[in-house]
C-alpha cells in the first residue's frame, strides 16, 4: 500500500471522527458572516482553531485572512477558501441562521472554509507528508477586483506547484463532484455608461439630443455589436443591470445612465474587452449626438482549470465519491477571484455537490436568502481535497524519493 494510500485512509477516519464538530463550525460561521476585508471575528475563530491542532499561521497584510502550512520542506501545493460573506438577509428559519441584519452565506464560503480548517487539521495529525500543503484562507472574494490580488501581493503563492480550490453547487447532488478542464468560470467587469445632452422638450426631439433614445440605442446595439466582433467561443456578454434617465414625461433629460456586466470565459479576449467595449459604446452614443463618459471597472479573471490540476482532482475525486459520483461541470457565467491565482501557478477549482435530502424541497440557487447546504458535503470537501492536495505532492516529489513507498 503506498504511503498516499495510508494517509487517505487517515484522513478518512479523521472525518468519521470529527463528522459532528465539522458540523459545528459551518454552523457558527454561518451564523456570524462578515463581509470582504472585515472577517476579523472569522479570521480570530479560525486561527484559535489551527493553532489548538499546533499549526502555526499568520495573517494576510490587510488583517483578515490567514496562511497556514502543514507540513515542512518538500515540493508544495496550495488550498484556498474564501472566507466572506454576501450583504444579503438570510431568509432561513433555521438554528444557525444569520444574527447579523444584512449579512449571509448565501454563495457556501462557510463551507469552503470549514472544509479547509478540516483538510488542515486532518493533515496535521499524519504522521508525515511528502511536502507542505499551504492553506490560504482567503478575504473579501465577493468585492471586485476581490481578495485574491492581496494573496499574490503578500507572496502566499511563491514557491508552489500549483493550486486547488471548490466551490458548492447547488445544482449537484451531494456525493458528487463536478470537473471541467479549462475554463469554468468567466471574467466579470462592471460598466457604468453616462450620456449627456442639452436637454429640451419630447415636442422638438429635433433640436436638441434624444437621450432616451440614444441610452436605448447603447443598451440594444452594443451587446450585439460585441456578438459580430468577438469569436462566439468566447462568450463575450454584456447584460445591463440598471438604466436611469429623467423625471417628467415630457422633457428630454440632460443625462442619463447604464450600469452592467461585461463576462467572458477566454482568457486572452478578457484582456482586450475593455479597449473594445469602450469603442462601441462612444460610437453608438456619439452617434446619436450625445457626449458620452465610460467607467470601466475590470474585474476578475476567467478560472481557467489546468489539465494535470484537473487530472489530479479526477483521481481524488474517485477514491472520494467514485466514478459514477464524478460529472462534468457546465460553464458558469459567473465570476470567481480564484483565477487570479493562475498569474502565479497552475489552478483548478472543483464543484461540491450540496443539494441532498437533508435540505428537502428543490435546489436552492447562490447568492439567495434561503441558500443552505446538505451538510454531508462538507466530509466528502474534506476528503476530496486532502486527496488532491496528497495526490498533488506525490506527483512532484523526486522519482528517488517515491522508491521506498510499498
Amino acid at each position: 500500500m503506498s504511503r498516499a494510500s495510508t494517509a487517505a485512509e487517515a484522513v478518512d477516519r479523521w472525518v468519521d471522527a470529527h463528522h459532528d464538530e465539522l458540523v459545528a463550525t459551518r454552523r457558527h460561521l454561518h451564523a456570524h458572516p462578515e463581509l470582504g476585508f472585515a472577517e476579523h471575528e472569522t479570521t480570530a475563530y479560525l486561527e484559535r482553531q489551527l493553532r489548538r491542532a499546533g499549526l502555526t499561521t499568520r495573517r494576510l497584510p490587510g488583517g483578515t485572512g490567514l496562511v497556514c502550512e502543514v507540513g515542512t520542506g518538500g515540493p508544495v501545493t496550495v488550498l484556498r477558501a474564501d472566507i466572506d460573506a454576501l450583504p444579503l438577509a438570510d431568509l432561513k428559519d433555521v438554528p444557525y441562521a444569520s444574527t447579523r441584519d444584512g449579512m449571509c452565506h448565501a454563495c457556501g464560503h462557510d463551507v469552503h472554509t470549514t472544509v479547509l480548517l478540516g483538510v488542515a487539521r486532518a493533515l496535521a495529525a499524519l504522521d508525515d507528508l511528502p511536502g507542505t500543503v499551504r492553506c490560504v484562507f482567503q478575504p473579501a472574494e465577493e468585492q471586485v477586483p476581490g481578495g485574491a490580488l492581496q494573496v499574490l501581493e503578500s507572496g502566499a503563492l511563491d514557491g508552489a506547484a500549483r493550486a486547488f480550490a471548490l466551490h458548492c453547487d447547488p445544482s449537484v447532488p451531494v456525493g458528487r463532484v463536478g470537473l471541467r478542464t479549462g475554463s469554468i468560470t468567466a471574467a466579470c467587469d462592471r460598466l457604468e455608461v453616462t450620456l449627456t445632452g442639452p436637454g429640451g422638450h419630447t415636442a422638438r426631439p429635433q433640436l436638441t439630443v434624444d437621450l432616451v433614445h440614444a441610452l436605448a440605442r447603447v443598451v440594444t446595439e452594443v451587446p450585439g455589436l460585441l456578438g459580430r466582433q468577438v469569436d462566439p467561443r468566447a462568450a463575450m456578454s454584456l447584460v445591463w443591470g440598471a438604466v436611469g434617465a429623467g423625471v417628467a414625461a415630457n422633457a428630454i433629460p440632460q443625462t442619463g445612465s447604464l450600469r452592467g456586466t461585461v463576462r467572458v470565459l477566454d482568457r486572452a479576449v478578457w484582456d482586450t474587452a475593455e479597449e473594445l467595449v469602450r469603442r462601441l459604446v462612444h460610437r453608438v452614443g456619439e452617434d446619436s449626438g450625445a457626449t458620452v463618459s465610460v467607467e470601466y471597472v475590470r474585474g476578475v479573471p476567467p478560472v481557467v482549470n489546468d489539465p494535470r490540476g484537473v487530472a489530479l482532482l479526477r483521481s481524488a475525486a474517485i477514491e472520494t465519491v467514485g466514478a459514477d459520483g464524478v460529472v462534468l461541470s457546465p460553464q458558469s457565467m459567473g465570476g470567481e477571484d480564484f483565477g487570479w491565482f493562475a498569474e502565479r501557478l497552475p489552478i483548478a477549482l472543483a464543484r461540491l455537490g450540496t443539494h441532498g435530502s437533508e435540505l428537502g424541497g428543490p435546489a436552492r440557487d447562490l447568492h439567495q436568502g434561503t441558500f443552505d447546504v446538505d451538510e454531508r458535503a462538507i466530509g466528502v470537501g474534506v476528503r476530496l481535497m486532502a486527496r488532491t492536495a496528497l495526490h498533488s505532492l506525490a506527483a512532484d516529489v523526486p522519482t528517488g524519493a517515491r522508491a521506498g513507498q510499498v
